[in-house]
């Protein structure tokens, strides 16, 4: 790493950001369907000044499977020949975006980029991508030194870090160090985040007609109904505070029944937990699985037969917490201050590309370009905090 105090930090040209980031939300890709996104960043990526050999797309989407079109696209850059020496560094953003943004048109109003209709913006992350393009082109254009880098650009971020997940590390070429964009300040640096569960259960109960035998019946909707009430009693749904442990749960997805003459038997539950303690992330996923288990054995039919659960928990992602004196805290917080942002060190109570990242051994951070309100229809981005965002990312790309 260099470090120079008399040097100039390299100056973006924020109209060219501007119109990449505009180019870039007014194109659709929600999760799985990345491709038309892919092309233009890469296009994007060319035009900026990398060699087409440089671009690659990995298998993930293979890994993936659910009919994912594309894998994550991987930018290797091999660095300016004074510097080719020096540890590798990583970029990173998803591609992604959510359902709500499809059909968004951005427009510019008072300081921002917002969404002319009623749809998310896709903010969320699409900043990222022209950010990093703007990086390459304000170093490549005024030929300056920098060491190798790595540029992911994931897919399948929003549905589960999917990209992330499934990237092959050896396919980066083994970076020290990651910077992870995905967030509104540029200088809010995300040390670390929470981590997830994320659950699945099977309610089995027993069929009858509901008007002539309904006690023949077990419904499957009341061993439902009876678990999330048996949790949310015990203080376990939604945000969760007992004693000095913390955490969040949800129930997402709740499907069932075929008519309303049968009682229902069967109904298939999915939702996550969430916290930054791995202990108590396995204490708030046994809450939900003893609460289902124990409504199915409590209600029975008139013959005494009992329900059934199967209940299917896995890991989603695990928590971290960098300490302060890892080289990429140490490297943003010198930067941010070299372009006269003041920096601070924060924990996300959500999870992201960055926690598989520092998983496979690659200390990364998290900072933002922009981006606000994302999943909703008052999404916005900010452009003061774009451009300071891009700066940023090009400081960090040559000191």
């Amino acid at each position: 790493m260099t470090s120079n105090s008399a040097r100039q930090s390299p100056k973006i040209n924020e109209k060219q950001a501007l119109d990449r980031l505009m180019q870039l939300l007014a194109i659709e890709g929600i999760s799985g369907q990345e491709t038309d996104v892919a092309k233009a960043t890469a296009s994007m990526l060319v035009d900026a000044g990398c060699k087409k050999s440089w671009l690659r797309h990995d298998s993930a989407h293979k890994r993936i499977g659910q009919g994912f079109q594309v894998g994550n696209l991987v930018v290797r850059l091999p660095g300016s020949p004074k510097r080719r020496r020096e540890p590798r560094r990583l970029f990173m953003g998803h591609m992604d975006t959510v359902p709500l943004c499809r059909g968004a048109v951005p427009k510019k109003s008072k300081g921002r980029i917002v969404s002319a209709g009623n749809t998310a913006l896709g903010g969320d992350n699409r900043t990222s991508l022209a950010a990093l393009v703007t990086m390459i082109d304000t170093i490549l254009s005024a030929g300056l030194d920098y060491p190798p880098a790595t540029l992911l650009l994931t897919v399948g971020e929003e549905i589960g870090l999917l990209g992330a997940r499934h990237v092959d590390v050896a396919d980066l070429d083994h970076p020290v160090m990651g910077f992870n964009v995905d967030g509104g300040e540029p200088a809010r640096i995300v040390t670390g985040a929470t981590g997830a569960d994320r659950w699945e259960v099977h309610v089995h109960g027993r069929s009858s007609h509901a008007g002539v035998h309904p006690e023949d019946g077990i419904s499957s909707a009341l061993i439902t109904s009876r678990a999330i009430a048996d949790v949310a009693d015990r203080g376990f749904f939604g945000k969760i505070e007992i004693g000095k442990s913390r955490g969040t749960s949800n129930v997402g997805v709740v499907q069932g029944g075929e008519a309303t003459n049968q009682v229902t038997d069967y109904v298939f539950v999915r939702g996550e937990s969430r916290s930054h303690s791995k202990a108590f992330l396995a204490r708030i996923t046994k809450t939900y699985r003893t609460a289902f288990e124990r409504a199915a054995k409590a209600t029975k039919n008139s013959s005494g037969v009992s329900g059934s659960v199967d209940f299917r928990a896995e890991t989603d992602y695990a928590a971290f917490k960098m300490p302060l004196s890892s080289p990429p805290i140490k490297h943003s917080f010198a930067a941010a201050r070299r372009i006269g942002l003041e920096p601070k060190s924060v924990i996300a109570n959500g999870g992201l590309d960055a926690n598989y990242l520092n998983a496979g051994g690659i200390p990364t951070v998290t900072l933002g370009a922009g981006q606000h309100n994302p999943h909703t229809v008052d999404e916005y981005v900010d452009l003061r905090e774009f451009y300071d965002g891009c700066q940023l990312l090009a400081e960090l790309m040559i000191a």
